[in-house]
């Protein structure tokens, strides 16, 4: 099993395996070929983003500074608006659905470190210190609304049409169709589901 292969299963991996470095490197080069474009050359910023990303869909919008680690493991589907300095931490799977906003200076993280020190930090066959990872998916479903500032961390799954208030730590899955805001964040109420075949017009 590879250390990519480690990575997606949710096991220990060796964030420096040579793989995951040149996977990294490349999404940097990308990266800064990206933020460095301006708003009005999107037909430069959007084939740098198609390349970047496992999957993007239709009408997608990514406000710059953007950061993520490897790119390929992010997903986004059709009508996707992701506001400034947003932190998408991809060594696992991220998932974000059609028509879902994402507010500024968000983060959603998928890896993860053991709480003690003491397992924390691993030494190599080579005697460098190392820090034990693993990661966890973190999925978006349709239609939510994500505030700025929010931290979404691994292993979270939101339903459809969630809004997460500002400010708030996601720490367990939300069900679709509710409000939640809070550090912890928990559920406030329920709201109404989108008709995505008759959405109300302005």
């Amino acid at each position: 099993m590879t250390e990519r292969e480690k990575m997606l299963a949710g096991q220990e991996y060796d964030s420096r395996d040579p793989e995951l470095i040149a996977l990294y490197r490349r999404a940097r080069t990308l990266l800064r070929r990206y933020n460095g474009e301006g708003v009005d050359t999107l037909e430069i910023r959007a084939p740098l983003l198609q390349e970047l990303l496992g999957y993007c869909g239709e009408n997608c919008w990514v406000e710059t500074p953007f950061m993520c680690d490897y790119g390929i493991n992010i997903r986004l589907g059709s009508n996707v608006f992701i506001n400034y300095g947003v932190v998408l931490l991809d060594d696992n799977i991220i998932t974000i659905g059609d028509n879902t906003l994402i507010g500024p200076q968000t983060g959603l993280y998928t890896a993860h470190h053991p709480l003690s020190a003491a397992t924390r930090m691993v030494r190599r066959a080579d005697n460098t210190l190392a820090y034990s990872t693993s990661s966890k998916p973190v999925t978006i479903g349709r239609n939510c609304w994500i505030g700025g500032n929010v931290s979404l961390l691994p292993g979270v799954t939101l339903g459809d049409n969630v809004t997460i208030g500002s400010g708030s730590v996601v720490t367990h899955d939300i069900p679709s169709n509710h409000l939640a805001y809070g550090n912890p964040c928990r559920i406030i109420r329920r709201l109404d589901a989108v008709d995505e075949r008759n959405p109300h017009v302005n």
